[in-house]
C-alpha cells in the first residue's frame, strides 16, 4: 500500500518494485518519511464519492497520531538543522525581531487617558499601559506586564476594556496561543487584579467582547454555553451577552441579549463616550453579514440593521449613530440616523458613494473621518457632520493610514505606514489641519532606503485586473534571477494593505523581492471584490494569484524555479490550490495554519462559521466548488510537486492541526520530485495570534531557511546602500 514503508524498510528491491510499492517520492526526495498508512474513510455528497485516507490522523489524542507528529518534526528538523545557512539566519531573524524598537497600538481613550498594548522586544508579549492625554511616553505607566504573570512568555492579552472613568480596566488572558480567553478586572492606579474572574469569554470560533456599564460598577461580556446550558456540539456557538456586578458571584450574572442570534453568531461590543448607549455588532459567521444591535440609557434594545441591509461598520456619535453601508452603493456611502431613532428607515446619507472604496467612518465633535481603500492602499478625508469636504489627511504613495482613537473634540490618532516606512503614530490637529508626530514609537535600526515599490496590474483569467505590489531593492535587474516571494490571502473581504516587515528586510538582503497580490475575496475594491471571490466564485482567488504569478515570470522579475509562495490560513487554502492546480509554476512553497480538506472544512467549529464564506457541502453546487477546488482531493499521484513547508500549532483552535498532518501526508505519497515536502508543528503556539516572540523567532528562522535553500540563495547580497 502506498506510502505504509520507509526507505530503509524496502533495501534491495529495484526501483520498478519501489514505485509499485508506492514509495516513490521518498526514495527520488531521499526522505525517509514517517509510514503513513492509508485507512480509507468513504462519504457520498449528491451522487459523488469522496475517499479520505487520512481520516485517522484528524484524532490529537490518538498516541499514533502523536507518534507520526513527532516524527515528522524529527525529520523537518533534521532537514533544516543542516542547511548550512540556518545559522546565519536564525542569527539574523533574532537581531530583528528583537531590535528594541517600540511600538504601541490598540489605543482606548477614557477617563481623559490613553491605554494602549506596549510591544518592547526582547519582551515576548505586548504589556498594557497607560499614558495622558499628551501621549507623553516619559509619564507611561504599565497596569499589566504578562511576561510577569509567566515568565515562560506563553499568556497573552487578547483584548481589554478600560472604564469610563479610566481607573479600571478589563483584560482577557490566554494562553499558548489558544484564544480562550478569561477576564480579570484591574485597578489601574495600583495594577492590582481584583477578585472578579469570568471564564469563557473568548475563543478562536466567535471571539469576544466587553464593554463597561455608564458608571462603570460593572459590565457587559460575551460568553459561550456553559455546562448543561446546551450539547456537547454547541460548545462554542451560540454566544451571547451577559453582565457582571463588580463584588457579586458569578452565579448572578444575568442575560443581556443573544439566545435568538444565529449559532454563529460573532459579537463586539462598544460603549457610547459616557457609557448610556451600548452597541451590538452581530455578524452572522464570517461571510460578510452584519447586524447591529442598540441599547439605550432605559436598557431597551433595538435593531437598527439586519443581516441583510448591506450596513458594513458602525459607530456610536454624540447624538447620531454613524454607518458605512453598501446597501445601493457597492462601493460605500456613509448614512447616519438619530440615536433617539435608530432605525435604517431614519437613516439619510451624509457622504454619497465615491470610486473609492469607503471602508470605516469615525465621527468626532464636528468631524467624520472617513477611510477610502483604492485597491491596496488607503486614504482618509475630512467631512463635516453635514458631509461638506475639509480635505484628505497627507500620506505618502503606496501607505496604509488609518484613522484610530479619537481623543476628545475633533483631535484623532492617526497611524501610517508602508512597505518602506515603518508604523508611525501621529495625532491629528484638527485646529491646526496638520498631523503632529508622536514619540510613541522608535525607529528600528534598519531600514528600507535601499528599496523601492511597484503598484503594477496582472490580467486574471477572465480579464480582470489584479493589483499587485512588489517590494524590491533599487538595483534588482529584471533579467529573470532574482528569488521572488509571492504573498496572497482573498477571503472574508479582508485588504492585503502595505505593511512593515522586519522578514523583508531580512529577504532583501538575500536579495530577494516580496509581491503581494490583491486577489479577488478580499475588499480592496469593495464589497463586490469580496463576492467575486467568496462561496462558489472562490476559483477566481486562485486565478487571480496564479495570473500574478505569471506575470512575475513574463516581465522577468523571476522565473518558476527561484519563485516561492507563502501564505496562512485562508491564504493557506490558496497555497494549497495554487501548488495542485499549477504544481509546475513555483519552486518552493510555505503554507502556515492553511486550510486544506474544504469538503471538511465546515465539520471543525470555526469551519462552521465559515460557511457564509466557503460555502456548505449540503448545497449541491456550493459542494461542487469545494469538491473541484479542494487541495487535499486534487493532488494526484505521480505529479512532481514543489517544495513544501506546512506549519500548524498545536492549539490552533481556528483552523484544525489536522488539516496540516493530512496535506503533508498526502503529497508525501503523491510527489515524484526530489524536492521535501515537510511537516513543522509547534507545540506551544496556535493560530498565530498570541504566539510568544522567542517562538516566533524560531518559526521565522525556519521558514526563510527553508526558502533559502530551496531557492539555492548561497549568501546575503551586499548593498550599497540602507541600513541592514
Amino acid at each position: 500500500m502506498k506510502n505504509t514503508c520507509s526507505v530503509r524498510a524496502v533495501a534491495g528491491l529495484t526501483i520498478g518494485s519501489l514505485l509499485s510499492l508506492g514509495c516513490a517520492a521518498a526514495i527520488a526526495a531521499g526522505f525517509d518519511y514517517p509510514p503513513t498508512p492509508k485507512r480509507p474513510v468513504t462519504e457520498t455528497f449528491h451522487g459523488v464519492i469522496v475517499v479520505d485516507d487520512y481520516r485517522w490522523l484528524e484524532d490529537d489524542k490518538s498516541a499514533e497520531v502523536k507518534s507520526w507528529v513527532e516524527k515528522q518534526n524529527a525529520l523537518t528538523r533534521k532537514y533544516l538543522d543542516s542547511v548550512p545557512q540556518r545559522p546565519e539566519i536564525a542569527r539574523r531573524v533574532e537581531q530583528l525581531l528583537s531590535d528594541n524598537s517600540v511600538t504601541r497600538h490598540t489605543f482606548q481613550y477614557r477617563g481623559g487617558r490613553v491605554f494602549a498594548l506596549k510591544n518592547a522586544p526582547p519582551k515576548n508579549q505586548a504589556t498594557l499601559v497607560v499614558l495622558p492625554r499628551d501621549l507623553d511616553v516619559a509619564q507611561e505607566r504599565v497596569v499589566l506586564d504578562p511576561n510577569v504573570v509567566d515568565s515562560t512568555g506563553r499568556t497573552t492579552i487578547d483584548f481589554f476594556k478600560a472604564s469610563y472613568d479610566g481607573k479600571r480596566v478589563i483584560v482577557s488572558l490566554s494562553q499558548s496561543g489558544s484564544e480562550e480567553g478569561t477576564v480579570y478586572v484591574y485597578e489601574v492606579a495600583s495594577g492590582k487584579r481584583l477578585p472578579d474572574v469570568v471564564p469563557e469569554v473568548a475563543y478562536p470560533t466567535a471571539g469576544g467582547s466587553v464593554e463597561w456599564a455608564a458608571d462603570s460598577g460593572g459590565f457587559y461580556y460575551t460568553r459561550y454555553p456553559r455546562a448543561n446550558e446546551r450539547a456537547e456540539a454547541d460548545r462554542y456557538f451560540y454566544q451571547m451577552v451577559w453582565f457582571h456586578k463588580l463584588g457579586t458571584p458569578l452565579a448572578d450574572d444575568h442575560y443581556v441579549i443573544g439566545r435568538d442570534f444565529p449559532r454563529i453568531a460573532e459579537i463586539e461590543l462598544k460603549g457610547s463616550r459616557d457609557g448610556r448607549f451600548l452597541l451590538a455588532e452581530v455578524k452572522n459567521g464570517d461571510g460578510g453579514e452584519i447586524a447591529f444591535h442598540l441599547r439605550n440609557a432605559a436598557g431597551h434594545w433595538t435593531q437598527v440593521a439586519g443581516f441583510t441591509n448591506g450596513v458594513k461598520q458602525m459607530m456610536i456619535g454624540r447624538d447620531r449613530l454613524w454607518a458605512m453601508s453598501v446597501a445601493d452603493a457597492p462601493l460605500g456611502r456613509i448614512v447616519s440616523m438619530p440615536l433617539t431613532r435608530p432605525k435604517l428607515a431614519h437613516a439619510t446619507v451624509v457622504v454619497p458613494e465615491t470610486k473609492l472604496v469607503a471602508e470605516h467612518v469615525t465621527p468626532t465633535a464636528s468631524h467624520l473621518y472617513v477611510q477610502y481603500r483604492d485597491g491596496g492602499p488607503s486614504v482618509v478625508r475630512v467631512f463635516s457632520l453635514a458631509g461638506k469636504s475639509l480635505g484628505e489627511l497627507p500620506a505618502e504613495k503606496n501607505s496604509e493610514i488609518r484613522v484610530g482613537e479619537a481623543l476628545g473634540g475633533d483631535d484623532v490618532m492617526v497611524r501610517v505606514t508602508s512597505y518602506v516606512m515603518p508604523p508611525t503614530q501621529y495625532v491629528y490637529q484638527a485646529r491646526n489641519l496638520r498631523l503632529t508626530p508622536t514619540h510613541l514609537d522608535s525607529l528600528p535600526r534598519y531600514d528600507f532606503s535601499d528599496a523601492t515599490v511597484e503598484r503594477v496590474f496582472a490580467t486574471s483569467k477572465d480579464g480582470t485586473k489584479v493589483p499587485m505590489s512588489i517590494l524590491h531593492r533599487k538595483d534588482m535587474l529584471l533579467d529573470a534571477t532574482s528569488p521572488v516571494i509571492l504573498y496572497g490571502y482573498g477571503g472574508y473581504g479582508i485588504s492585503m494593505t502595505p505593511h512593515f516587515s522586519a522578514m523583508n528586510r531580512l529577504w532583501l538582503d538575500y536579495g530577494g523581492a516580496f509581491a503581494v497580490a490583491n486577489v479577488r475575496g478580499g475588499g480592496e475594491y469593495g464589497e463586490p471584490w469580496h463576492e467575486a471571490g467568496k462561496l462558489t466564485k472562490k476559483q477566481n482567488v486562485f486565478d487571480d494569484f496564479a495570473a500574478c504569478m505569471q506575470f512575475l515570470v513574463e516581465r522577468k522579475y523571476t522565473r518558476p524555479d527561484r519563485l516561492a509562495i507563502l501564505g496562512g490560513s485562508n491564504g493557506g487554502l490558496l497555497m494549497g490550490a495554487a501548488l495542485t492546480q499549477h504544481p509546475a509554476a513555483m519552486r518552493a512553497v510555505v503554507s502556515e495554519v492553511g486550510i486544506y480538506d474544504s469538503t471538511r472544512w465546515e465539520t471543525q467549529p470555526n469551519g462552521e462559521f465559515n460557511v457564509t464564506e466557503f460555502g456548505s457541502v449540503s448545497d449541491p453546487l456550493q459542494f461542487k466548488a469545494l469538491f473541484d477546488y479542494s487541495p487535499l482531493l486534487r493532488v494526484r499521484d505521480g505529479v512532481t510537486y514543489p517544495a513544501v513547508l506546512l506549519t500548524t500549532g498545536d492549539t490552533d483552535g481556528r483552523v484544525a492541526p489536522y488539516e496540516s498532518r493530512k496535506m503533508a501526508a498526502r503529497l508525501q505519497a503523491a510527489s515524484s520530485s526530489k524536492y521535501p515536502v515537510l511537516l513543522r508543528t509547534e507545540a506551544d503556539a496556535g493560530h498565530g495570534i498570541g504566539t510568544a516572540l522567542s517562538t516566533r523567532i524560531q518559526q521565522e528562522a525556519d521558514v526563510y531557511t527553508f526558502l533559502v535553500d530551496q531557492l539555492g540563495i548561497s549568501a546575503p547580497v551586499p548593498s550599497t546602500n540602507g541600513k541592514h
